[in-house]
């Protein structure tokens, strides 16, 4: 639990140095390559989620 609370002294100085350092280090034309493959990442993963959702409302109306 420890870890996770430096997370909440992040401000927006913070933010903005982060994002400079990304910029820098991807430039700008590869960044939104970077956001879209996040993109279909998270897609995918929301996907998956609804599939086993699926699958275990069908083995709860399988046991009834």
């Amino acid at each position: 639990m420890g870890n996770i609370l430096f997370l909440q002294n992040i401000g927006t100085g913070e933010i903005l140095i982060v994002a400079l350092v990304v910029l820098l280090l991807f430039g700008g034309k590869k960044i939104p390559e970077l956001m879209r493959g996040l993109g279909k990442g998270v897609k995918s993963f929301k996907d998956g989620m609804n599939d086993v959702r699926k699958e275990l409302d069908l083995d709860d109306e399988d046991k009834k």
